[in-house]
């Protein structure tokens, strides 16, 4: 619950308090006296808490300290968990995070809730929501004071009595901050308020949030039942890229009772589009997160629910067997993560983090799968079965996910073949002059498709002609339908993204018929200008920035457009540039006519000493150009790439491997030759 920004600066402050304060903070001994610890109270999967991952509702992402989060609003959001079966779906926990509490403590050391807020108490509102058959969840930090500027109460030095507070009013799970610390040792007021809760007898979820600094996933499983392993998750592709990316690689350390938490569910607030929201949610359950709804669901649309209830999805999160997917490979941003199952089948995401769809294969056999002469498919989204002969293969709109269950059974004859529907090349178009395209129908199941035909439509207005076969009585396995297109945008049309649809249909050998939908996107792009321009004045294809939008012109600056500062590297400033902050990518079409982007790159100077970054320039698929490593003490490097015959250029920045945490990067002087 912190700004991404403002980490560094909030810690280093309460670390210059320690001396001033230990003593007044009440540190020598808590405010209530700790009873003795059973030296086997260890929460452990026999305690039964959190034996999967927690789902619920967190109000902190959509309200934050906002007037209208107030038990009205809590208790709303208990009723729609039941009214939109989210309960049925497996939702437990409404959960209060900051500013439910008054400033300051009562004469005898309590907490009080905020009467304009809470004015029935926190025990009206958990008697409430268990009514529902729910659960209460709430927040306090582990320092003096939380995370909120305004300085609500913490629990450092006042576990015990807080903990048995929280007991009394019925709270089923706590997510205890970081904040105001005092540069006390981590697990020490993390097990001193793991003793706290055990002591009140009242089974309580533990989620630790001390942002995956003291890497709890080393110490932590006797502590609490799930710890955050990032910073804070924004609602930005960017940001959510960069937790993904972080908590991966700690797969080993997830199971049943003990959870790695890459934080809330952003799925509903607006920063992202409904593609990438089916991505966020597919790669936190099969990451084994917990899927803690962070909008506002009384203001949810349908599609955000659709996500949000999608029962096949969730079932992958929830599964018993409690494992966190792996990656199995990820070269060119096409990223295929695999869990085990408890009944022998994987939970398979292909997912694609670039800016234009992509082609992700993998096999039954690299997910773990046994040798089998053929295996059933569920595509979770489409909430269809296939078989396939063992090849795991999509097309994967940009920043997508597919998310598939494939299982070694029996009966893979029942099941239609699966086929995949695929797009040769990057569907960039000048208005006015045909593009040609080639699309591909290929049988990947065990089993032949019959009666094959496919179709290319576009938005209206626009010529789609077929230049070769678009039909095919019979696909073997591996086989393929191949078809040429001529697409034609109008004269006039503006630059932008437009909506292409391939359809393909085919008959099984039992006589099911089988349609499928490719959706993809058509970019209308102006070619390159002659010469050398600024890359800060022309159009780009699409900008991703992992906090706030790409600025032209200036720093990154925060999450507004617009707010950006005057670009400065080493001291030196620069009048022309583009600033982001990473993970960030801004592509850019250059029409095969373009030879040499420049630029100068590095940590801007309105962080500091904070910000790692890489900075990256690729042609097409091709890395023409990196830094490595780059900090905020290093002055400007330049930075240049050869970019001959490329259609599309792109610049990324990565965040150095440490997280995004005041990673504002500049493209300064960034120039393209054409």
């Amino acid at each position: 619950m912190r700004h991404p920004h403002t980490r560094t600066t909030r810690r280093r402050a309460a670390g210059a308090l320690t001396a001033v304060l230990l003593c007044t903070a009440g540190l020598a001994a808590p405010a209530v006296a700790a009873p003795a610890r059973h030296p086997a109270a260890v929460p452990s999967p026999a305690d039964g808490l959190a034996l999967t991952p927690p789902m619920g509702f967190n109000n902190w992402n959509s309200t934050h300290c906002r007037a209208d989060f107030n038990e009205t609003m809590v208790k709303g959001i208990a009723d729609l968990f039941v009214a939109k079966g989210l309960k049925d779906a497996g939702y437990q926990y409404v959960n209060l995070d900051d500013c439910w509490a008054l400033p300051n403590r009562d004469a005898d050391g309590k907490l009080v809730p905020d009467p304009a807020r809470f004015p029935n108490g926190i025990k009206a509102v958990a008697d409430y929501v268990h009514s529902k058959g729910l659960k209460l969840g709430i927040y306090t930090s582990a320092g003096f004071k939380t995370c909120n500027s305004a300085g609500f109460p913490g629990a450092l030095g006042h576990e015990y009595s807080d903990a048995q507070q929280f007991a009394d009013w019925g709270v089923d799970y706590l997510k205890y901050d970081n904040c105001n610390n005092l540069g006390v040792d981590a697990k020490l007021r993390y097990r001193t308020m793991r003793d706290a809760l055990e002591a009140t007898g009242r089974p309580i979820v533990y989620s630790i949030c001390e942002w995956g600094e003291n890497r709890p996933w080393e110490w932590a499983s006797d502590v609490g039942q799930l710890w955050r392993t990032t910073g804070d998750i924004n609602d930005s592709w960017g940001s959510m890229l960069s937790i993904l990316k972080q908590n991966l690689p700690l797969a080993p350390y997830a199971g049943p009772g003990h959870w790695n938490d890459p934080d809330m569910l952003e799925v509903g607030n607006g920063g992202m589009t409904d593609t990438e929201y089916r991505s966020h949610f597919s790669l936190w359950s099969v990451m084994a997160a917990p899927l803690l709804i962070g909008t506002d669901l009384r203001k949810a649309s349908p599609a955000t629910f659709d996500i949000l209830d999608n029962k096949e999805v969730i079932a992958v999160d929830q599964d018993p067997l409690g494992k966190q997917g792996t990656v199995v490979s990820s070269a060119g941003g096409r990223w295929v993560v695999a869990k085990e199952m408890k009944d022998g089948s994987r939970a398979v995401a292909l997912f694609n983090e670039s800016g234009s769809a992509q082609r992700i294969a993998t096999t039954a056999a690299a997910v773990g799968l046994p040798d089998a002469p053929a295996y059933t498919l569920r595509d979770l989204w489409q909430h269809r079965g296939y078989n396939t002969a063992g090849t795991l293969a999509a097309t994967v709109p940009a920043h997508g996910t597919v998310l598939l269950r494939v299982a070694a059974d029996p009966d893979w004859a029942a099941s239609p073949p699966a086929a995949e529907l695929g797009l040769d090349g990057s569907p960039i178009v000048e208005a006015g002059t045909p593009a040609t395209l080639t699309t591909a129908v290929t049988d990947l199941g065990r089993t032949s498709a019959r009666r094959v035909s496919v179709s290319l439509t576009g938005p209206d207005g626009w010529t789609v002609r077929a230049t070769s076969a678009t039909t095919a009585a019979a696909l073997a396995t591996g086989k393929s339908l191949r078809t040429g297109w001529r697409v034609t945008a109008p004269a006039g049309t503006s630059t932008g993204s437009y909506g292409l649809t391939l359809r393909a249909s085919y008959r099984s050998p039992a006589g099911e018929n089988v349609t499928s939908a490719l959706p993809l996107t058509a970019t209308v792009a102006l070619p390159p200008p002659t010469g050398t321009s600024y890359l800060s004045d022309l159009p780009w294809l699409s900008p991703t920035s992992g906090w706030g939008p790409v600025e032209r012109d200036t720093s990154n600056g925060e999450s507004a457009a617009g707010d950006g500062h005057p670009i400065t590297l080493g001291g030196v400033g620069y009048a022309k540039g583009l600033g982001v902050h990473a993970d960030s990518e801004v592509s850019f079409y250059t029409g095969k006519a373009c030879e040499k982007v420049t630029a100068d790159v590095g940590v801007d100077d309105e962080k500091g000493t904070k910000g790692t970054v890489a900075f990256e320039i690729w042609a097409d698929g091709t890395k023409a150009a990196s830094t490595g490593v780059l900090t905020n003490t290093q002055p400007a490097q330049p930075l240049t790439a050869d970019v001959t015959g490329a259609q599309v250029v792109r610049l990324v920045v990565t965040d150095g491997g440490d997280g995004i945490d005041s990673d504002h990067a500049d493209w300064a002087n960034a120039r393209l030759s054409c």
